[in-house]
């Protein structure tokens, strides 16, 4: 049961590594569009003299933050705490519909597929 753990602990481990590494590889390229899209969305709104152009830039610089915090900030550390406060003080919002599975619940479903197979 011990090496089951370990295992499983490695296993997700390398999963949030996974992800971690792609947030910084996405920011790169994201970084590259939005740096872009703001140069030519400035020289548009300096160009029409519309300062509206500069509209989009708001929803994406929330997005590149989005993406910093995640890749290289402390949002996995607070999503983290707040995961934790919820199991310390929330734990009633983790119970499933109709409570635990059973081996009882499993035997029901079991028997009733193997049914709609043999009726076939």
């Amino acid at each position: 049961l011990e090496r089951q753990l370990l295992m499983q602990n490695q296993m997700r481990e390398r999963q949030t590594a996974m992800q971690i590494a792609w947030t910084r590889e996405f920011l790169k390229y994201f970084g590259t569009f939005f740096g872009l899209a703001a140069v030519g969305l400035t020289a548009g709104a300096i160009k029409k003299k519309n300062p509206g152009v500069l509209l989009p830039i708001v929803p994406l610089s929330f997005i590149l933050a989005y993406q910093y915090d995640m890749g290289y900030g402390t949002l996995l550390q607070r999503m983290k705490g707040e995961a934790e406060n919820i199991l310390d003080t929330q734990s009633s919002l983790l119970e499933l519909p109709k409570g635990p599975l059973t081996y009882e619940d499993l035997e029901k479903i079991r028997r009733s597929r193997s049914k709609l197979f043999i009726e076939k």
